[in-house]
């Protein structure tokens, strides 16, 4: 919480604060986020046990809530999918993030049900979910960038 109280501060072309409302609402349910998770690993260590599908679920419902302010977000420094590419282009950001919003709802929501997948395989799926949400938005930045180049 201290560190988004602190970074509009230190945005070096002061665009955080252009944002207005949505760096705000961002800040809180990022907080609010963390704060369960921190709760609930406070929780397991007193109750000496854990379900990483709790974990799991929590940190999908996350992305998904990320993937829909991500459509939301102006270009920035600090949060997003900040490549070389989507901080050169205003329009390669709003791209990305519109793609990107798709991705990371449907993984969120995907992951926030892998309670009912046997435990076998809910830490693949957290992990392969994650790279794909992840490293998609990258390649496809990276390929919207050199479409728009050669314009």
């Amino acid at each position: 919480y201290v560190l988004f109280l602190i970074l509009p501060h230190i945005d070096p072309k002061k665009k955080l604060q252009n944002m207005g409302n949505k760096y705000h609402n961002l800040r809180l349910v990022l907080t609010a986020f963390m704060s369960i998770l921190a709760i609930y690993i406070l929780y397991s260590v007193q109750q000496k046990s854990s379900r990483p599908d709790f974990v799991f679920s929590i940190v999908g419902l996350l992305f998904a809530v990320l993937g829909f302010y991500f459509r939301k977000i102006e270009p920035n420094y600090f949060i997003g999918i900040r490549t070389p590419w989507t901080l050169e282009s205003e329009d390669v950001w709003r791209k990305t993030h519109l793609f990107a919003s798709k991705f990371w709802i449907v993984g969120g929501i995907i992951l926030s049900f892998t309670f009912v997948a046997p435990q076998k395989i809910q830490l693949f799926l957290f992990i392969s979910i994650t790279i794909i949400i992840s490293v998609t938005p990258i390649i496809y930045s990276y390929i919207t960038f050199n479409k728009t180049k050669k314009y």
